[in-house]
């Protein structure tokens, strides 16, 4: 016999990024089409291949932390912080001890902290293994964002993370909705954080030309779909919300932003960086989220796509698209926040998720900036340089990682029963 599934609403929204520390901040950006693409700030980077990156600005983690706990955590921790106080602020949650139980943390990252990494090995051949901090583990690894939002807020529920590249921030969220939809939670905080500019990983994703190069122009190095696109920018910050069943979102008399109705998770088999050519994992993948939220593919509206700027992903998410939607494809808004934040790694399938729900419940499509030259191989409707006005019944979520991990979260209007 069939389960009846629990139905899961978004009641709280937070966000770090590179064009703001908040979601008013970021959403004003988004809709002014603002890169936050600049020179890299965070080390000296004049002698390397890549010398840009969207590094999130005039944050101070004691604003969140005392400095005793905040030298304990790793930036990444401290943007998930920041980003998951908002989104309980936003939804009016009070994590009571009554409640605790039933209240879970799942916060992903792609790599947790390289900054720590790389400052504690530096230290250990410098000066000895003495040296190494007692905090370097639990300030690194990536699942102490979601263990220490647990420990600052008292949920007790269901605590995890992945670790799967740049769908970690979605396979959280959706994981999380199917902890509450099963059963075994009634609230999740739920996301991606990332803080990954750092000297060894940029040297590592330029060497595998992955970063776009365009040192002379930051601001328009990011540009998705376009012609002219080499390869995506690093960015980091966080993307936070709160998910809760409905029944519990009614009795506490929250505000809900939008309904999660559906999640897909398939592999592409293929290689360990690029898509494959057929682009049948992002098919299934989005084919399945909307199959578990009951949607027909008309009935979406939006896609905020993966969209990194490569020249592989966009071709292939391209075709992916037509091929999960027939001739709707056409019709459909598709855009890529990342020509504004640069791409968030494992963060990006979070803060993705957020400005997915804020579209359908301000009815604005973000635009996907930077969008001068077409692309034959890319011949959709990619929202460009300008946000637009529409009323979304559904959107999609799209995230697909190295090793051909993929992701896809479908929200839509709320509506009773």
């Amino acid at each position: 016999m069939d389960l009846v599934k629990r139905r899961v609403v978004v009641t709280g929204l937070g966000l770090v990024t590179p064009i703001g520390n908040s979601v008013e901040a970021t959403w004003a950006g988004l809709m002014a089409g603002r890169s936050g693409v600049d020179y890299i700030k965070k080390f000296d980077a004049s002698d390397f291949p890549v010398r840009i990156a969207a590094e999130v600005k005039d944050f101070d983690p004691l604003d969140y932390v005392e400095k005793k706990e905040a030298r304990k955590m790793g930036s990444f921790i401290h943007y998930a912080i920041a980003a998951s106080d908002e989104a309980l602020r936003d939804s009016g949650l009070r994590i009571t001890p009554e409640i605790a139980e039933r209240v879970g943390t799942y916060i992903s990252s792609g790599i947790g902290d390289f900054w720590a990494i790389e400052r504690e090995h530096s230290k250990l051949l410098k000066e000895g293994p003495g040296r190494v901090s007692p905090f370097f583990i639990p300030s690194a690894i990536v699942n102490l964002a979601a263990g220490q939002v647990s420990i600052r807020t008292g949920a007790k529920g269901p605590n995890s993370a992945t670790a799967t590249a740049c769908s970690a921030g979605a396979h959280a969220i959706g994981d999380s909705f199917k902890i509450i939809q099963r059963g075994d939670a009634d609230v999740m905080i739920c996301g991606g954080a990332e803080s990954a500019i750092t000297p060894m990983s940029v040297a590592g994703f330029a060497a595998m030309r992955a970063l776009s190069t365009r040192n002379d122009d930051p601001p328009r190095a990011s540009r998705p779909f376009d012609a002219e696109r080499d390869g995506f920018v690093i960015g980091e910050g966080a993307g936070i919300m709160i998910l809760e069943e409905l029944e519990f979102a009614r009795r506490r008399g929250a505000r809900i932003y939008a309904e999660i109705a559906g999640y897909g998770m398939t592999a592409d088999a293929y290689h360990i960086t690029q898509p494959d050519e057929t682009a049948s994992g992002a098919v299934r993948v989005m084919q399945m989220a909307m199959r578990d939220a009951g949607v027909r593919p008309e009935q979406v509206g939006y896609i905020n796509a993966h969209g990194t700027s490569t020249p592989y992903n966009d071709r292939l998410e391209t075709l992916a698209i037509k091929k999960a939607f027939g001739e709707h494809a056409y019709r459909l808004a598709v855009s890529s926040t990342k020509s504004m934040t640069g791409h968030l790694l494992g963060a990006a399938g979070g803060i993705e998720a957020v400005f997915s729900v804020l579209a359908i419940a301000r009815k604005m499509i973000p635009p996907t900036i930077n969008y001068t030259t077409p692309d034959p191989d890319c011949d959709l409707d990619y929202v460009p340089n300008e946000p637009r006005e529409a009323q979304i019944e559904c959107a999609l979520s799209n995230s697909f990682g190295f090793g051909g991990t993929n992701a896809a979260l479908l929200f839509r209007r709320y509506e009773e029963e």
